[in-house]
């Protein structure tokens, strides 16, 4: 079963909470830990990462926390899976050519890579400028329905 980590998940949720976010403003990491319920020092070091790959930025001092280092637009959702998991690989055979002896011979090899190009494409099509969007949608339709978010 293909499954994300936590860390994946994390930096999901804190890249699109800072997706939401005016452009100027700096949230600091208990803040973000607290509303998306993160363990405080798991997401400081996600960001780390993040920050080390060039998604997010850190500052210090009274006013410091994190931005986006990108606009959200130009972040996609298998950059940030990636960033904290590795490459995506649906299934060990396409790891590399070769990596499974079967490659030439199996014939489920080719729907596995198939669906690996047309799963990333997706993925790699989908910003988290779109997800903020979407997440302010559902929130109207949350406070709409008496749901609070």
């Amino acid at each position: 079963m293909f499954r994300l980590s936590k860390a994946a998940e994390y930096a999901i949720r804190g890249v699109l909470y800072l997706s939401l976010q005016e452009k100027d403003k700096a949230s600091g990491v208990d803040e973000i830990a607290r509303i998306q319920d993160i363990p405080v020092a798991y997401l400081a070091k996600i960001f780390q990462t993040l920050a080390k790959k060039g998604f997010v930025r850190s500052f210090r001092g009274a006013d410091g926390g994190f931005k986006l280092a990108k606009s959200p637009k130009d972040i996609s959702l298998v950059d940030v899976i990636e960033v904290v998991e590795g490459p995506i690989f649906l299934n060990d055979c396409l790891i590399h050519s070769g990596y499974c002896s079967k490659d030439d011979l199996c014939p489920v090899h080719d729907l596995w890579k198939e669906a690996q190009k047309r799963f990333l494409d997706y993925l790699d099509n989908s910003s988290f400028e779109e997800l903020a969007v979407s997440a302010k949608g559902k929130e109207k339709t949350n406070i709409l329905q008496g749901v609070s978010t």
